[in-house]
This record gives C-alpha cells, structure tokens and sequence, in this order.
C-alpha cells in the first residue's frame, strides 16, 4: 500500500475509548429550552470575588509569565503542605511529594502513566467515576471494575480477589462520585494493607472531601502509619473553592514517584496556570467556615431532595448517602441506553446522567440515573427534581 492510500483514522486506542457523557447530556439541555439539568457534578458558587479582583496586582510581577517551577509555585505547594498537615493529617515531609497540576483528572492521568505500563491493569470499584477509566484506557492499561456492596460501600474480598501479577493499583473515591457514598475509614486502611500486600498503589480521589454530612467525616487513607510507600492522593480547588474552570487540583504522591511524575508533568503541561496558582493560594488564607457553610447549604437541598424522591418508593430505590452532592436513583431495566433520558430532557425537561456511563452496564436489570444537586439554586434543583419523580412515573405508567 502507498503512503497516499493509508486510510485517516485516529488511535485505535483512543477509538476504544466511550465518549464522555458529560458533553452528550449538556446537548440534549440545549436541544430542549427550559431542559434543567441535574447532570454535571460542579457547584453553584465561585470563589470569593475580592480574591479574583487582586489577580492583576499578582500578576504584575513580569517574571510570572515565565514558566514556573513543574510542581508548582513554592508559595502554594508550602500552603498546600500545611493543609494536609491541619485537615488530612499527615506530614508531606515524610515521604512525599506534591504537584500542583491543571485539575484533578490531570493529575490522576499523570499517575497512570507515572506508574502504569500497557496490559497493567487498575480496579475500579463500581460505579466507578468515568473520566478515570478513560484516562486508565487511554494508557493502553486495563480497567477491571469490581462490584462494590448493595449500599456501595467496598466489598473488600471482591477487590482482593480481582487483584492479579498484572495490577498496578486499586483506585478509591471518597467521599464518592457517582454515589455521594462515604467509604468507612477501616476500608480505606484495609485498601492500604492489601496495596502493601501485593506491592500495588491505593490511588486515593479526595476530590469532595468537605462535602460530608450528617456526622460522616472524611478518612485520607495517606494519613494512616506507612501509607508513603503505596499511596497517591488526588484533590481539587474546583469543589470545595467553585474554582473547576481555573483548572487546579493537586496530588500527593510517593517520594521514589517523584522523578517519573515529573516526566510526565514536564511534558504535559509543564507548570500547572500561574494565575489559577495564585488564586488557589488566595482562597487558602480564607477560613474553612467560609465552605462549611456552603456545604450547609447543600445540606439543607439534600434533605429536600430526598424528601422528593421518597415519593417514589418501591417503584424507585436508593441509599441516603453522607457525602458529595449526588444521588443514585436505581429504575426498572430499560431497553435502550438513552431513550429514558431523551424521555425526560424533551417532554419533562430535565436532564441527568444514566448509570452506564458508570460502568453500570446492564440496562435490562435496572435503569440507574445519578442526580446531580450541587450546581443549582435551591428551588432549581426542587423544580429539577419535581420533574425528574413526574417524568418516572410518566416512563413506568
């Protein structure tokens, strides 16, 4: 065959890979005005506006327009180091390292190809949150989703038993996405003991770690004695800060990672945005009470929403979960992978997001929906979730 006449085509790679759903629900809004959408996982407020409004004086130091160092600005990774220290509680000098990257997903795909080679293979707990399988798939690795418990907590003998010579690492998320669950501390730990058994890593989300309720608190699984040797934790600003379009999240990972992390951020990215940099450096100096009471907020929006969907049962089942901003609405089977959500984005305008994109693949069985609460004015989200029980029950008639 002659150079001219190889056919065009992207990687078979990346062709293997689903698209996001994220962008297929936000069509289906825009296909249908008025639509409300329960779909993405982001939060109705930005980060406080006097601290925006001093970024041009930050700015004006011309030096910052060069690149800056590849983990990040000192001044923030500093602040960083004595956040963990206060919040997350452990010592990033013993043993560990941060990088400041361009979001949380970018950091969890810098640690994939930091640690992981083609044909290794990394467990997913179900359902797992979409965007790592793909960057785990885009690394020529393999996802190995595990079931998880009836209420979504870990089935740890489930995990262990998927566990083979060619796993690299057990991935965590909690408090979870999709499912608002908050892993038990004890888990977390025993995820620990099992990565240290088999010489794999705990990569550990840590991306709503302020979004707890009702008593739960959060557990970072890197705080427990010896967690240096096997554990990557990944955070983020665009939550607890309202900061997901400055694109700037942070992971902590093992000493001897350092030098394969650094490949990969160097060449990626090569310093993580200075202004975003300086904004996250801003909205640090602010008092944890200024989140808190955002997440009392939505606390007061969960109890409503679940007060709504109560009306559902039997036909609909779900857990309360203690965490995140999202809830998990499990329906009779389906046919058709999205004819249920079309359903309800054009006759009952309101869009969510279908549990397939979760690896929650067996439509027949059950139709699971996640309902996202976090990114609406409260009596939106009501509106938005009035729909949802109406378009249900209009579906199942």
């Amino acid at each position: 065959m002659s150079q001219s006449a190889r056919p065009r085509r992207a990687s078979r790679r990346i062709d293997a890979v689903e698209l996001p759903i994220i962008p297929t629900i936000a069509a289906m809004v825009r296909d249908n005005p008025g639509c409300i959408s329960l779909g993405q996982g982001v939060v109705s407020y930005g980060p406080p506006a006097d601290d925006v409004a001093r970024l041009p004086a930050l700015m004006a130091d011309l030096q910052l327009n060069k690149y800056q160092a590849v983990t990040g600005l000192p001044a923030l990774t500093d602040a960083l180091a004595r956040k963990l220290q206060e919040v997350n509680q452990f010592d990033v000098n013993q043993g560990y390292r941060i990088m400041v990257t361009a979001g949380s997903n970018m950091a969890f795909l810098n640690a994939v190809l930091a640690v992981g080679d083609p044909g290794d293979e990394f467990i997913l707990p179900l359902p797992f949150y979409f965007n790592q399988e793909m960057a785990i798939s885009m690394c020529d690795c393999v996802p190995v989703a595990v079931a998880s418990r009836d209420d979504y907590q870990l089935d740890l003998a489930a995990i262990e038993a998927a566990i083979t010579p060619k796993t690299r690492a057990i991935v965590t998320v909690s408090p979870n996405n999709p499912t608002g669950v908050v892993y038990h501390p004890e888990d977390l730990a025993s995820i620990n003991q099992l990565c240290k058994r088999y010489g794999i890593y705990h990569f550990s989300d840590e991306t709503y770690e302020y979004f707890t309720y009702d008593g739960a608190r959060h557990y970072s699984a890197a705080s427990q004695a010896g967690a240096n040797e096997r554990t990557l934790s990944f955070y983020s600003f665009s939550k607890n800060y309202g900061m997901a379009s400055w694109r700037v999240g942070y992971v902590v990972y093992p000493e001897h990672l350092h030098e394969a992390m650094n490949k990969v951020q160097d060449t990626n990215l090569i310093c993580a945005p200075v202004i975003s940099q300086l904004l996250a450096i801003e909205v640090l100096k602010r008092p944890r009470s200024a989140i808190d009471e955002q997440v009392n907020r939505l606390a007061a929006v969960r109890s409503k929403v679940y007060e709504i969907l109560f009306d559902l049962k039997p036909l609909a089942n779900f857990h309360l979960t203690q965490g995140a901003f999202y809830v998990m609405v499990s329906l009779p089977g389906v046919d058709d992978r999205l004819s249920f959500n079309q359903f309800l984005a054009s006759k009952h305008k309101v869009a969510c997001v279908p549990g397939f994109a979760f690896g929650l693949n067996d439509i027949k069985a059950r139709n699971v929906q996640r309902l996202s609460y976090g990114a609406l004015a409260p009596e939106t989200v009501v509106e938005g979730v009035n729909r949802f029980v109406a378009g249900v029950r209009d579906w199942y008639k």
